[in-house]
């Protein structure tokens, strides 16, 4: 009975990640369709109706008690900052290449995001790589330049979504909040920012909010929806799910963006692009089998762990047994 409500958990986490990195696959149908507003300003919406949305979920929740410890970390708190600029160019830079046309560049860079991640743990965390992992990263780097000389330049869009957001997960991970405490406080930072933009756009005449009609003002307060949803549902599949399955279905979100990009929006893919690609989804597979195995592994030796210190363990002495009474 426990197993089969084990199992019914996993399959909820499974469709709660399915949703998540779904959703996030499919913003480049959501961005275009926030024009006239140019992609400051829908960034500068996103930011503003985050922190309503979080804010409105922490209420739900009632998930406060956080706040007071984290104002009295400074470091946190300067970490905080740095995650939210970094998030604010990852997504402002998304946005603009989403509406300006580049939405299979930009699936690129999501797609080599785990191999940055990779290379900068061992660079700014001495962290020691397998040579699966040395192997992957080099193919990576190949697919770069494949990929540069299609293009005629580097393809500085997937390079800065990759690093930028390789860059918020190691602040993520140095200030260890949840998912949605990190971004309520990121959006915090935030917020004066992104509404001082946007008043400074209604005294110039060229705030795109109320011009465009009632549908689109609803729009553009959504971002917030949007923005929030899917991290909600990333939190419950985080809980839920192994975190090997969890490394898998990351793939989902670019693999989404790179369909979007080619069958739905018609971007060229010349034979140089296949190739720059084909060897990124190597690089890719190779890095997924190496993970899969090392957590096989993983698990074996502490199963083996485990029995070896059970078999040391004595066994506890039998109860004495009462004689019969006359």
């Amino acid at each position: 009975m426990a197993a089969r409500s084990g199992d019914g958990d996993q399959r909820t986490g499974l469709l709660y990640g399915i949703g998540a990195y779904g959703i996030w696959g499919l913003f480049p149908l959501y961005w275009p369709l926030l024009e006239p507003a140019g992609a400051v300003e829908i960034l500068a919406h996103r930011m503003a109706w985050s922190l309503v949305a979080v804010v409105l979920a922490l209420l739900v929740a009632r998930r406060w008690a956080w706040i007071p410890e984290l104002l009295r970390q400074p470091r946190k708190l300067g970490l905080i900052a740095v995650a939210a600029a970094v998030i604010t160019m990852n997504w402002g830079v998304y946005i603009w290449a989403v509406n300006a046309g580049h939405v299979v560049e930009s699936s690129l860079g999501y797609f080599i995001n785990p191999l940055v991640t990779i290379a900068m743990g061992v660079v700014l965390l001495k962290e020691r790589m397998r040579p699966a992992q040395w192997a992957a990263v080099g193919i990576a780097f190949a697919a770069v330049v494949v990929l540069a000389v299609g293009y005629g330049r580097p393809p500085w869009i997937s390079l800065v979504l990759a690093f930028s957001f390789a860059t918020y997960g190691l602040m993520k991970k140095k200030v260890n909040l949840g998912g949605l405490e990190s971004l309520g406080a990121e959006t915090a930072v935030l917020f004066l920012p992104a509404v001082g933009y946007l008043v400074w756009l209604g005294f110039q005449g060229s705030a795109s909010f109320g011009s465009a009609g009632v549908g689109h003002m609803a729009l553009l307060a959504s971002t917030g929806l949007v923005t929030a949803v899917p991290l909600v549902f990333f939190g419950a599949a985080a809980i839920r799910v192994p975190l090997s399955m969890l490394g898998l279905l990351q793939y989902l979100a670019p693999v989404f963006q790179f369909l979007v990009g080619v069958l739905y929006f018609r971007e060229a893919m010349p034979p140089e692009r296949w190739a720059g690609f084909g060897l990124v989804w190597v690089a890719l597979t190779l890095l997924t089998w190496d993970a899969l195995r090392s957590a096989r592994r993983t698990r074996g030796e502490a199963a083996r762990l485990a029995a070896r210190a059970a078999a040391k363990t004595p066994a506890p002495a039998p109860a004495p047994v009462e004689a019969p009474r006359p």
